[in-house]
């Protein structure tokens, strides 16, 4: 999780919801790659969760991007994708090509937990008090999604996940 040129002791409120948009789509994007991933490879629980978590992602960036647009209109952004990297988004490692659905929810939910403390450490740095509230209020969230995430972990069945050797095809002659 890093950011880049950006400092937390200026941010607008701009700034902040356009970082926060951002954020969310890095994730959304991410996420769909993966599960298109896991169709790939004939996972489908794990497809059809990253499937919910690109949605879910894409949400809260409608609300924040509605939330933006409210307040700023036609604003052009002064934060730009080059400036983060994986800030929520699973890391890339964490893909695998035969993935259970209790890997792909540990996976998101290591996402939210990176997103949280991510915005856990930017709110000492935020001077301006409207930026303060939104990270603040973004921190609670991504306690929400944690607990969501657990809550789906719980519902699955105890027991060892499939293991990726079932899914290995046979070595064969060259």
């Amino acid at each position: 999780m890093t950011t880049q040129n950006i400092d937390f002791s200026t941010l607008s409120l701009q700034e902040a919801l356009d970082l926060a948009i951002l954020i969310e789509e890095e994730a959304e994007e991410r996420y769909e790659e993966f599960r298109k991933q896991m169709e790939l490879h004939h996972t489908p629980e794990a497809a059809a969760f990253f499937g919910v978590m690109a949605r879910n992602e894409a949400k809260h960036g409608a609300q924040l991007a509605e939330r933006r647009d409210h307040l700023f209109a036609d604003a052009p952004r002064r934060v730009t994708r080059a400036m983060l990297w994986d800030v929520e988004a699973p890391e890339y490692d964490e893909a695998r090509a035969f993935m259970s659905p209790r890997q792909a929810m540990q996976a998101a939910l290591r996402a939210e937990e990176k997103a949280h403390a991510f915005f856990v450490a930017a709110v000492p740095r935020i001077t301006d008090a409207a930026v303060k509230a939104l990270f603040t209020e973004l921190c609670k969230e991504e306690v929400e999604h944690q607990e969501l995430v657990k809550k789906e972990i719980a519902k699955l069945p105890p027991g060892p996940d499939a293991d990726p050797d079932d899914y290995a095809d046979e070595p064969v002659a060259q």
